[in-house]
């Protein structure tokens, strides 16, 4: 199964998503009409094992949150990436047991190669 969580009104994610040229038949997501619910958060913990890897820290709102909490633990991202949809990192990709988080060049070229290893 392949998934795909992004942000339709982000402009970066709409970039990654037309380079990735992703096929009919994946799911995609899109965070802000579907956040991530509990199920959503276990599938992707279960592969990257770490929820901080999943969080967005240049979220807005995540300045507040750091005037509150100095110190952060693995529950309080949980909590986080339940509570707003803008503290997950995006886009991810989840295909074949990979997860693919974030925007970085090097992230988004490893996708692109593990897609085309599946539709090829």
């Amino acid at each position: 199964m392949i998934k795909v969580y992004f942000l339709s009104s982000c402009s970066t994610c709409k970039s990654i998503l037309k380079t990735w040229n992703l096929r009919d038949g994946l799911t995609t997501i899109d965070i802000k009409k579907a956040p991530l619910d509990e199920k959503d958060l276990k599938e992707l913990y279960s592969i990257s094992n770490n929820y901080e890897v999943l969080f967005n820290k240049r979220a807005i709102m995540f300045r507040d949150v750091k005037k509150k909490i100095t110190i952060f633990k693995e529950n309080d991202y949980k909590k986080l990436l339940l509570s707003h949809y803008s503290f997950l990192k995006r886009p991810v990709l989840l295909i074949n047991k990979k997860l693919f988080v974030g925007n970085t060049k090097e992230t988004v070229s490893q996708a692109l190669l593990e897609l085309k290893k599946n539709f090829n």
